[in-house]
């Protein structure tokens, strides 16, 4: 019979020798969600025997991540600003900086409801739905949100997520690209549309490249072509107007080429750059 112990190192021997460079943490992650215990019980029983099943399951897991399949996708879920949210290859896995995003819109939303109005709230290419899920948990005041991608695979999981958190009712998923399936007004958008330039790929590690939906990733050479169409379309349409909110997550290199965009294409909007936990620019707020 096989023990805690030794699946442990087996498990990190086989992704360490895969480089993968979180093989250790990933091992007791992949080996706690088998067994479906917390770290502490591992450590504690370390050298209790696993039933046969519980070792295939586990072998079969590694096995996928020795092939850099990221961990969330094995997994089936990923934790978002406190949440947990159902992902997989459908949908891009939500990373900790954009919780940036949602603290932005969340602090806005709660002046404007101070204020005595009640924002319409939109959410674009919004994969998984962690941005608008998490806008609708924390800040129950707001009776409605949309969430709009141009995936419909995404969407599902999208759905699937609103239904897990109990926001069914009030977050709108509709399917559309950009600004084309929302109301007709919305007072602040929340977008993290693809921003990596596929100039980029070879920079990008295996986990990312290999796995990970490329439309929701890349966006032309330099990262910057859905952001220059959302500015023309925010230019054009009606559903934004003086006053609304743009908030949208970018790339760490775009800040000059994205005021370049701006200027042309919205020269009245006020705008801020925003630095994520790594002293990278990582949010662009426009004030419209």
């Amino acid at each position: 019979m096989t023990t805690i112990k030794a699946l442990l190192e087996q498990g990190t021997t086989t992704l360490t020798r895969a480089g993968v460079e979180t093989a250790r943490l990933d091992t007791y992650v992949l080996l706690e969600h088998v067994l479906g215990v917390e770290r502490a019980t591992l450590y504690a029983y370390l050298e209790r025997t696993v039933t046969a099943e519980q070792e295939l399951t586990f072998l079969g897991l590694l096995q996928r991540r020795r092939q850099h399949e990221p961990v969330a996708y094995l997994l089936g879920h990923r934790e978002f600003y406190g949440l947990d949210f159902l992902v997989d290859a459908r949908v891009l896995i939500p990373r900790p900086e954009t919780e940036l995003l949602v603290e932005a819109a969340l602090h806005i939303i709660r002046e404007r409801l101070a204020a005595g109005t009640v924002p319409v709230v939109a959410d674009i290419a919004t994969g998984s739905g962690a941005i608008p899920i998490t806008i609708a948990v924390e800040e129950p005041r707001l009776p409605v949100l949309y969430a709009s991608d141009i995936s419909e695979d995404a969407l599902a999981v999208a759905r699937s997520n609103c239904h897990k958190h109990g926001v069914e009712r009030r977050v709108q998923v509709v399917q559309g690209d950009l600004l084309e399936p929302l109301p007709s007004h919305v007072d602040i958008l929340t977008a993290n549309l693809p921003y990596v330039g596929s100039a980029e790929l070879a920079a990008l590690t295996a986990d990312v490249v290999d796995y990970e939906p490329h439309v929701a990733l890349f966006s032309g050479p330099h990262g910057l072509d859905l952001l220059a169409r959302l500015f023309t379309e925010v230019q054009r349409s009606a559903k934004l107007s003086i006053g609304s909110v743009l908030l949208l997550e970018i790339g760490y290199a775009q800040r000059e080429p994205l005021i370049g965009l701006l200027r042309t294409a919205l020269p009245e909007a006020q705008f801020v750059f925003k630095k994520d936990y790594a002293g990278w620019d990582r949010l662009l707020q426009v004030l419209l």
